[in-house]
């Protein structure tokens, strides 16, 4: 069985000299002009993954997202989203329902494995939904507090007042509906200085994340997914 991935044609220009899982006989690669092509490609014949461009055509990526993932045929997809180094760009990247976004310029290497991450999540129940839930966290032996505004079981968007960098390792502790207490291991992958006074945003990346968390909010964010549909 291939996997379908859609792909934005202006990206797939970026990654066509390099040797990659893109090539695999068990891959096969659509490209899109517009983030409506892409859609109505994938409501024709569902793609395990989508690389969209923030920006294409008459449709944003936002938009791309919200039809995606109001959709309870088409939201198990895995979304990429490929932005300029903007804040306002980034910022619009984390808080829509992509799995991932990459902002360029950016080696194609960190592209291809990104996308080669999100192709290969099993199974595909990754999309991230809007939540307010308080986190309790551990970095470099000092405690901070925060506040998720999405999560997945890829990872978080974490909002706080505490100061972290990109490559911290922390200790995030929060409690979902239905569940006890879950401690997940993450890296900050994503740093984004919000106004003074305000804290600053940072994604989150989980890492070896057990299986009782990946049962945890993959329940959970079935849940907000039927209650928002």
């Amino acid at each position: 069985m291939k996997n379908e991935v859609i792909i934005a044609e202006s990206v797939y220009a970026l990654l066509l000299n390099e040797q990659s899982f893109l090539s695999r006989a068990d891959v096969r690669v659509r490209t899109t002009s517009s983030n409506s092509q892409a859609l109505e490609m994938h409501r024709a014949e569902r793609a395990d993954l989508i690389v969209a461009c923030l920006d294409a055509g008459e449709m944003s990526g936002e938009e791309l997202c919200r039809q995606i993932r109001d959709d309870g045929v088409l939201r198990s997809v895995s979304i990429l989203l490929v932005c300029g180094s903007d804040e306002q760009e980034i910022s619009r990247c984390m808080n829509c329902n992509a799995n991932a976004y990459v902002s360029l310029p950016a080696p194609p290497a960190v592209l291809l494995q990104e996308a080669h991450r999100l192709l290969n999540i099993a199974p595909r129940k990754t999309c991230r939904v809007p939540v307010k839930i308080r986190v309790d966290g551990k970095v470099r032996g000092r405690r901070f507090t925060g506040t998720a505004e999405n999560i997945s079981t890829a990872g978080m968007l974490l909002w706080s007042p505490d100061v972290l960098v990109e490559g911290d390792s922390v200790q995030c502790s929060f409690s979902l509906s239905g569940s006890r207490q879950v401690t997940v291991p993450g890296e900050v992958v994503r740093v984004l200085p919000g106004s003074a006074g305000a804290g600053s945003a940072y994604g989150v990346s989980f890492v070896d994340i057990s299986t009782e968390a990946v049962s945890a909010i993959t329940r959970f964010s079935g849940e907000q997914q039927a209650d928002c549909a």
